[in-house]
């Protein structure tokens, strides 16, 4: 590309044509979507804009503000926190290092859930649902903003990861309410019964060993406390499980998320707890059992 002294020769398509075969030498994933993302956020207008605007030459001081987001991209700092958001049910969702960055999976939790919240309660009374783990709030808000009608609570032990979620509720719920409270799973609860509806969680699943080998913009930038599940992978789901049940309302529902290849240990892991009735596996658009269904026994 040519330095910021030069004149302002590049348009905004030679511009994207030469970064998408940048980022594509370089082995960036989605490179024309990525490079046209941010360029939109370097110029600050919205992507279909550029668009319309194709033959327009960038100025100087937007070219160098360009390659200072390709410079970024390119060591590895993932899109979404360069941009500050990500789209997560057809939300922008503000996201920062403190939080995982929802994935396209996760949409499989709150529809499942969604599923469930007609059901759930007596009929005509209001739903108590909780999000354990809610990092950036993606699923919570997801939620309310569908179903706005009844009681949401979302915890988190980062106090970070909630300024984050309080901010996206704050942004893209109007009337419904998220209640926020700090909490290692269901430690802030105590022992007293707190009786909810639905419980969704999308905890921590990859094993430790297996940290090392994920891409480096996930293992160098993502919080691995939302990462790291342990030696096997599981130990956060053996937790949620084998406390759910003192917080589950009759008829109550365990919504979890887990990871491919995994439904044989975590169903094994329900029936060892003996307090659910027999686990229901939920497949994703791969065909990996991603979200677990269960509710409490005898209810």
């Amino acid at each position: 590309m040519p330095t910021e002294t030069e004149p302002p020769a590049w348009t905004i398509l030679s511009v994207l044509r030469w970064t998408t075969a940048y980022f594509t030498d370089r082995r960036i994933d989605s490179p024309r979507t990525t490079a046209e993302l941010l360029l939109a956020h370097a110029l600050g207008v919205a992507k279909i804009d550029l668009y319309l605007r194709f033959d327009q030459p960038l100025l100087p001081e937007e070219l160098a503000g360009y390659k200072a987001l390709i410079r970024r991209r390119t060591a590895g700092e993932p899109t979404a926190y360069i941009l500050g958001v990500r789209s997560f049910w057809n939300q922008d969702l503000r996201v920062t290092p403190d939080v995982l960055i929802p994935r396209p999976e996760t949409e499989h939790l709150v529809e499942a859930a969604l599923e469930l919240l007609p059901s759930c309660g007596e009929s005509g009374r209001r739903c108590r649902v909780l999000d354990l783990g809610t990092g950036s709030g993606a699923v919570v808000v997801a939620l309310a903003a569908e179903a706005g009608g009844h009681l949401f609570f979302a915890a988190d032990r980062s106090p970070q990861a909630l300024a984050v979620a309080r901010e996206n509720a704050r942004r893209h719920l109007q009337e419904t309410r998220v209640h926020f409270f700090g909490s290692h799973w269901f430690q802030a609860l105590g022992k007293g019964r707190a009786a909810f509806d639905l419980v969704v969680c999308n905890p921590p699943y990859i094993p430790t060993a297996d940290i090392g080998a994920l891409p480096p913009e996930i293992r160098r930038h993502e919080p691995r406390g939302a990462l790291d599940g342990g030696p096997d992978g599981l130990a956060d789901i053996r937790e949620v499980v084998a406390r759910a049940p003192a917080h589950l309302a009759p008829g109550g529902w365990l919504l979890l998320e887990i990871g491919a290849g995994q439904h044989t240990a975590v169903a094994d892991i329900v029936r060892r707890a003996g307090r659910y009735t027999d686990p229901v596996f939920i497949r994703d658009y791969s065909g990996h059992r991603r979200v677990l269904k269960v509710a409490a026994a005898g209810s």
